[in-house]
């Protein structure tokens, strides 16, 4: 995961969060049935399909044995991010913001939850994670330098570059990092849980892709 990476990830996200309140700008009844509304959202449910390549392989030992060989896991899971992005963007727009039906409204936010709750998986939990440890290791040192500045108070010895450190500034330097970091400990706990939305809110889009399919195909297509 690179700066790019990460970069062009929350771009694309961030495009995805501005198209669904489009509907406040332009609604389209008839462009999810058109040539053209057809298929930008076939080719959004194929990467959405397609984005499903990363779980297979993740969750067969002799599938991920095979393909790692040939393929980096790490290249597979950026294909997976991108599929799922572009995939639900495309949805989004084939979608013409006409969020009438129970179907329709259901496989969108779904489709919302998945995208996000990956987002904050794969990137916002990581960058956490690296600015926790940096709080700690910063956390220590003030720590370090707030005792060897008391063992200066109390007669004891202390390194020189020390000795004049006063005590008021480290203790509220000390009270307010360890505040954010209790924060952010408590907030990471509570997203960490990040998974077990992913896996849950794919099974229900993928189920209602699969009926949303069905029913533009039983109800025939209107373009043809």
């Amino acid at each position: 995961m690179n700066e790019t990476e990460k970069l062009t990830v929350g771009v694309l996200v961030s495009g995805l969060a501005l198209l669904v309140p489009g509907f406040l700008l332009h609604v389209s009844p008839r462009f999810p049935g058109s040539l053209t509304g057809s298929l930008i959202g076939i080719a959004g449910a194929v990467l959405l399909l397609f984005s499903l390549v990363y779980s297979m392989v993740k969750r067969s030992t002799w599938v991920k044995a095979w393909v790692t060989k040939r393929v980096r896991m790490g290249a597979i899971l950026s294909f997976h991010i991108y599929a799922g992005v572009i995939g639900a963007m495309l949805g989004i727009i084939h979608s013409g913001h006409t969020f009438y039906s129970p179907l329709g409204i259901g496989l969108v936010s779904t489709m919302l939850v998945v995208v996000f709750s990956g987002f904050v998986g794969r990137y916002y939990l990581v960058h956490m994670g690296t600015d926790l440890r940096e709080q700690q290791s910063m956390l220590a040192v003030l720590r370090t330098r707030y005792d060897a500045a008391a063992g200066v108070l109390a007669g004891g010895p202390a390194p020189s570059v020390w000795a004049d450190v006063p005590l008021p500034g480290l203790l509220a330097a000390i009270a307010d990092l360890e505040y954010a970091i209790g924060a952010r400990e408590l907030l990471k706990r509570t997203l960490s849980r990040w998974t077990t939305l992913h896996v849950g809110a794919a099974i229900v889009m993928y189920s209602l892709l699969s009926l949303h399919i069905w029913n533009g195909i039983y109800f025939g297509l209107r373009w043809l």
